[in-house]
């Protein structure tokens, strides 16, 4: 097939490109080459094997002359990074995904399919359960609560404590602007796609880790900012009290799950959670990383926290294993690849400082006043 890759430059794009082309797709990329990611212009880990151009995936003209020639798209342009842009989340990710549609009915193109990268995020807080009252889905954290240091969520309804579960595709609670603007897109690409007889699946990918996450985003990337810290010598900042629950899924994990959906039809039509499959705490994720670098610091809970944060989240990933996937490496895994990326890269000294300036300005990294 005949693939364009939206975002092709990227974390997970370029390595999907680099999968498509081993497979013997031919692979057209469409890239912004934005800031802060891009700081460097195109990235010298693109596969050369690819048609690139440069673009914004929100220029129709540019669009649909791309659209025209390729027999699928794996939609991963995306904006992700600092949460009070409110407008832009929405500008990119959703205008993007309705252009894309709107373009492929007004050409009447017949794709074979169209993968979306959507988010863990727009899961939110996710699914509990109360012993006394059942499931819960409890919505944002009050912020006079999170700013006295109250970071567990009680029942809504007892006050009692909850406990996390796994959370399936079912459930779509977004309480940042990050999520409510992947689960628009999402909404739109499955909902126009069955409208319009569009083979799509989107992904909600938890956090991915791994080779070429940006060193250059303030607010996304545990793996990338434990490491930059280790790297300076450092013990590494743990947001609220380090015991926040998440998943972490290895790129190529994650590559294994586009080339999955791309070319099984049972998969079209579907949202699938794309997912490590283990809870682990900040607190285990910065430890790992820490063995990693030989290091005896481990994390520091000072009481900051990120404004908008959700508390736990772990993804039901079991609908995308009864097609036959797996995730089949760790977090440990993910860190040493990550770290020897790092290796020798030059000119890292002031990201990690400039990154926390940035997110404190903003009002998004905030401290807890017990």
């Amino acid at each position: 097939m005949k693939i364009l890759v939206t975002g092709g430059a990227g974390f997970i794009g370029s390595h999907t490109c680099d999968r498509l082309v081993a497979l013997g797709h031919e692979v057209v990329v469409l890239d912004a080459l934005t800031l802060p990611v891009h700081r460097n212009g195109r990235p010298v880990y693109l596969n050369p094997a690819v048609d690139f151009y440069q673009g914004d995936v929100r220029n129709r003209d540019l669009m649909t002359n791309l659209l025209r020639r390729v027999d699928a798209v794996c939609h991963f342009a995306a904006y992700q990074d600092y949460l009070p842009d409110f407008a832009r989340f929405s500008d990119v990710n959703v205008v993007s995904t309705a252009l894309l549609y709107e373009i492929v009915v007004a050409e009447r193109l017949d794709l074979a399919r169209v993968v979306v990268a959507s988010s863990q995020a727009a899961m939110g807080e996710g699914l509990y359960l109360c012993p006394a009252d059942g499931e819960q889905l409890p919505g944002m954290r009050p912020e006079h609560a999170v700013a006295a240091g109250q970071w567990d969520i009680p029942c809504p309804h007892c006050g009692g404590p909850l406990e996390m579960q796994a959370t399936p595709e079912r459930i779509s609670n977004p309480q940042n602007a990050y999520g409510v603007s992947k689960l628009g897109e999402e909404m739109v690409a499955i909902n126009l796609g069955r409208r319009y007889g569009i083979p799509t699946v989107a992904l909600r990918y938890s956090i991915v880790q791994g080779p070429r996450q940006s060193v250059y985003n303030a607010y996304s990337g545990a793996c990338r900012i434990f490491c930059l810290s280790y790297l300076q010598g450092i013990a590494p900042t743990l947001y609220e009290d380090g015991a926040a629950i998440r998943d972490y899924v290895n790129i190529n994990d994650v590559v294994d799950a586009n080339v999955l959906v791309l070319e099984d039809d049972r998969a079209a039509g579907r949202v699938f959670n794309v997912g490590g499959g283990k809870a682990v705490t900040t607190r285990g994720f910065a430890d790992i990383v820490m063995r990693q670098y030989g290091s005896r610091q481990p994390g520091m809970v000072t009481g900051d926290y990120r404004f908008g944060d959700t508390r736990h989240i772990l993804s039901d990933i079991s609908a995308l294993q009864a097609l036959g996937w797996e995730p089949r490496h760790t977090p440990v895994d993910s860190v040493a690849a990550y770290a020897a990326w790092l290796e020798g890269m030059d000119g890292l000294d002031g990201v990690l400082a400039e990154a926390n300036a940035r997110m404190r300005a903003l009002g998004v990294v905030r401290r807890a006043k017990p």
